[in-house]
């Protein structure tokens, strides 16, 4: 029985291709096809049908998988386990984020890390998407919104709320928003997943809808953050994102009794029987700066 035959299929399943398993194992691809035939030859049977497009399990593959990927899982915690008791965090830890979460945040949280595990070696993914933990060899993940795979383990740093936020050069220069109907007056700069032609607004009392007659309509958070900071119109933008900006007096947060919505912060996981000490120590240092960060409204410092 090779060990590295059956690692690699598992991972292979879990991909969804050959390639895919190559670059997550760092090994050809050539690498990958030869060790799943060799398994196949081995057992005398198909566990993978291939096609130009995709790969299915046949029924003895899934069979084959559903053992084969639980073993697997037992050994790395049997491993983890002796880690978690003797050892120190070290190793490369690969963390998933999405690519609009804010440099000052990710830093502080990669600064802390550095300073108090030096040994462990941090590899950002910052992206669009939500990716799949396990396929893509993600270790921990960093995500806003609701959550909607439960085998994985979640754990929740706050709220971000999303809060109307305009520069001070444009709060001079523009008339003044004293209510959320004078909203209806001034350009709003829309990302695209909070409304195209109205924002919802909620304070403690009541909700209310303002249709939009002026706006511009883009899908990167970013940009429209930077064209708010540059005095092109109002956003609804996660307070988060702003705080530095904020403190510093480029943004003016308007109406502060009002806010669009509240998304939970996570940090999430494929479930364990034993975290290794790198992960551990991340989950920690990150889940202490995301909860200062979202209820005091400061990105912490060194």
């Amino acid at each position: 029985m090779d060990f590295n035959q059956i690692a690699v299929f598992v991972k292979v399943v879990q991909a969804g291709s050959f390639s895919a398993a190559a670059r997550l194992l760092n090994i050809p691809v050539s690498t990958v096809s030869n060790r799943v035939a060799m398994l196949e030859k081995r057992l005398g049977m198909t566990l993978l049908q291939r096609t130009t497009r995709q790969l299915h399990l046949t029924d003895a593959g899934k069979q084959y998988y559903t053992h084969a990927a639980e073993g697997l899982a037992h050994i790395f915690d049997a491993e983890s386990s002796i880690f978690e008791a003797i050892g120190e965090p070290c190793g490369v830890l690969r963390i998933s984020a999405p690519f609009d979460i804010g440099n000052p945040l990710l830093s502080a949280i990669i600064d802390e890390m550095n300073k108090r595990w030096p040994e462990v070696k941090l590899e950002f993914v910052l992206i669009k998407r939500y990716m799949d933990l396990i396929a893509e060899g993600i270790d921990v993940a960093i995500r806003t919104g609701d959550l909607d795979d439960s085998t994985l383990i979640a754990k929740r740093a706050g709220y971000a709320e999303w809060q109307i936020f305009a520069s001070q050069e444009y709060v001079t220069t523009h008339p003044e928003i004293t209510t959320p109907q004078d909203i209806r007056h001034h350009c709003c700069l829309q990302f695209t997943p909070m409304g195209r032609d109205a924002w919802t607004l909620h304070n403690a009392d009541t909700s209310l809808t303002i249709l939009i007659d002026k706006s511009i309509v883009a899908d990167d958070i970013s940009l429209i953050k930077t064209m708010t900071m540059a005095g092109k119109g109002i956003a609804l933008l996660p307070d988060y994102q702003c705080n530095m900006a904020y403190d510093r007096g480029g943004l003016v947060r308007l109406l502060p009794d009002w806010y669009a919505k509240k998304d939970p912060i996570h940090l999430i996981y494929p479930r364990h029987r034993y975290m290794s000490p790198k992960l551990r120590a991340f989950i920690d240092i990150a889940h202490e700066i995301l909860k200062v960060t979202l209820e005091q409204g400061t990105t912490p410092t060194n």
